[in-house]
Order: C-alpha cells, then structure tokens, then sequence
C-alpha cells in the first residue's frame, strides 16, 4: 500500500472512525476534512453542505473529538460491552449543540419535512456526525461490526455478508492473498 486511504462507503459513523488508520491521521487540516466530506457527498447532502462551508482548525479538533468518542463508545458497545460514559456524554452534548428540526411546508400538494439544524457550522457538523454515531450505536447491527482481517489494518465495517473478512478485497483482501500465494510457493 502506497499509504492511508480513505475507505468509505461504511455507515457515516464507520467511516469518520476509519479516518484514524493504525498509521497517520487522514484528518490532518481543514482542507483534508473537507475532502473526507466531498467522499461522503455522494451518499449525504449534508456533508456537501459542510464541505462547503468555511472549515477551521477549531472544526477539525471537534471533528477529531466526535470520532474519539465515537471510536471509544464503539469499541465497546460491538463487543457487548458498557461504552464508557464519558463519550456517551460527548457524543449527546455535541448533539444538543445543534439541534435539529424538521420544519413542515405545504408545496401544493401535499406537506414537505425538511430537516435544519441551528447553531454555528461546527456545532452542526459536530451535531451531524454525533448524530451518526448515535444511530450505529443504537443500531442492533452493531455487534456485527469487524475490524478487517488483515494483519496490519484496523479499519472497521459493517459486513453484508457474513464471511466479509477485509475492509476492502480489492486493498487488503488482496494482499493477503498475495502474501499467502507467495509464501506457498517460495517454500515450495
């Protein structure tokens, strides 16, 4: 691997988690938070939205907390464990400090909900990953979460199929069966 790459495509929550690889930080400044956003875009308006906006290093310190607390609470809580309290309390005020509300509107022909949350940018997009991990940790598929099988990686995903073992086949699937057809035939 050339080096750490974002994987996404997990729930939103699983992939802020995944922006802390077992080396290195993939959200190192403000520009490569608003890039981690524009991968998320595809699946979520908001996160366009964010991207955006004015991103400041104050936005990444409480991106790099939510994903703390959220890594904390998840480490446990996929194992069937007591998720510290601590980040369960982070993760609740981060949502309280942008609340959101679905303001109703008639559009002719039938009433329109659209979602709006109040409060500075940070707080919002601090609220909108919070909100996240609220959702994974309250999801009963939590206890499927894995962390990838391959030696060197820690990244985490929710697997579609029971026998997923890697993150990615095409990243580490791949070099693991690289290694093992390698080391098959050099001994041979």
């Amino acid at each position: 691997m050339s080096g750490p790459v974002h994987l996404t495509g997990e729930p939103l929550a699983l992939d802020l988690v995944n922006t802390h690889p077992s080396v290195g930080d993939l959200l190192t400044g403000p520009d490569e938070l608003r890039a981690w956003l524009l991968l998320e875009a595809d699946r979520s308006p908001e996160a366009r939205e964010f991207a955006a906006a004015e991103l400041t290093d104050a936005a990444l310190e409480a991106v790099r907390g939510v994903r703390a607390h959220t890594a904390h609470a998840l480490d446990r809580v996929r194992r069937g464990e007591r998720p510290p309290s601590g980040a369960l309390d982070a993760l609740t005020r981060a949502q309280g400090a942008a609340p959101a509300v679905r303001e109703l509107h008639w559009n002719g022909t039938t009433v329109t909900a659209t979602r709006r949350r109040t409060g500075p940018t940070v707080a919002q997009l601090t609220a909108w990953l919070a909100e996240a991990a609220a959702d994974l940790l309250t999801d009963p598929s939590v206890a499927t979460v894995r962390q990838c099988a391959a030696e060197d990686c820690v990244l985490l995903f929710l697997p579609a199929h029971p026998r997923r073992r890697w993150c990615s086949a095409a990243r580490c699937g791949n070099r693991v069966r690289v290694a093992r057809h390698y080391r098959r035939h050099r001994s041979a």
